[in-house]
């Protein structure tokens, strides 16, 4: 049977933010799972980077896990710092900026 999850090792404990290192003036994304119901993907953004705003099909759950990011919901601000989640309505427009060197994790369900 295929595995769901790919780019992460199986069986073994794993430290989110070391998965993928920040990259100077870029966003680095790495997919977990991609599919109809469920999309996981982790993110680091280089200090200034941003997704400008966007909305979705599907409810996008974001959890920092290091670093300062700047999540906008339907236009107010909302500081996410290492360890807090917040979550992004399906069809509100949403936004991301790096504060600083900012690595989350982006689960979205559909």
């Amino acid at each position: 049977m295929e595995s769901l999850l790919k780019n992460i090792e199986k069986s073994q404990v794993l430290r989110l933010k070391e998965e993928l290192a920040y990259q100077q003036g870029q966003i680095v994304s790495k997919t977990l799972v991609q599919n109809d119901a469920i999309s996981i993907t982790l993110f680091s953004f280089s200090k200034g980077e941003e997704i400008s705003t966007h909305e979705s099909k599907g409810d996008a759950f974001v959890t920092s896990l290091d670093g300062v990011g700047l999540i906008t919901i339907d236009g107010k601000d909302h500081e996410l710092k290492e360890g807090e989640s917040i979550v992004m309505p399906a069809r509100h427009p949403h936004a991301v900026l790096a504060k600083e060197n900012f690595k989350m994790l982006l689960v979205v369900v559909f």
